[in-house]
């Protein structure tokens, strides 16, 4: 069995073995990170630079609820609150008060998620939008047309994020030949 698999099985047994006392809000994330990593495929066998590798250590800056959203049903409907066109699987709605606009981010569970077109993520995002229903430590990630498009990032939907601020970006979203700069 490999370590991610007794890892998985590790977490699955604790995470639906009666509880007799409360459990800590660390083992929470834990456990939420070590299933989305399972499920996402993780950074195993990933290159990362450095400044991806400095992301990925140390405590992040926010620890956000995440929530998908798509184009074509009742999400986005154009343009984002910058008045950028979304770019899927890049674009984050964000509540201003807590992730401000303008802020490149680095989601740590989403570095080597498999798109559909077999290339992989490397955890870059970018907070251009915000929404009525965006209050607090949550996150909406922007997964592109139709509800198809939320399929590589379903494992993700309702789970707590580990969010590092990568800098900041001035006018919109950048297409993806040119997001990890």
């Amino acid at each position: 069995m490999s370590n991610a698999a007794a890892l998985l099985a590790l977490v699955l047994s604790l995470a639906f073995s009666p509880v007799e006392e409360p459990v800590s809000y660390d083992s929470v994330i834990a456990a939420e990170a070590a299933v989305a990593e399972a499920n996402v495929g993780g950074t195993a066998n990933i290159a990362l630079t450095p400044e991806q590798q400095a992301l990925m250590q140390g405590e992040p800056d926010w620890r956000l609820s995440a929530r998908l959203y798509h184009a074509g049903g009742g999400g986005a409907t154009g343009n984002d609150s910058l008045g950028c066109r979304p770019v899927p699987m890049r674009t984050v709605a964000t509540d201003p008060r807590v992730v401000p606009r303008r802020t490149r981010l680095f989601i740590r569970e989403t570095v080597g998620l498999v798109l559909p077109d077999g290339t992989v993520h490397d955890g870059y995002w970018y907070a251009s939008d915000t929404g009525g229903a965006i209050r607090g430590n949550k996150i909406d990630l922007y997964t592109g047309h139709g509800r198809g498009s939320m399929r590589p990032a379903m494992p993700l939907n309702m789970s707590t994020l580990t969010v590092e601020q990568a800098g900041r970006f001035d006018g919109c979203p950048p297409a993806w030949e040119n997001a990890s700069n």
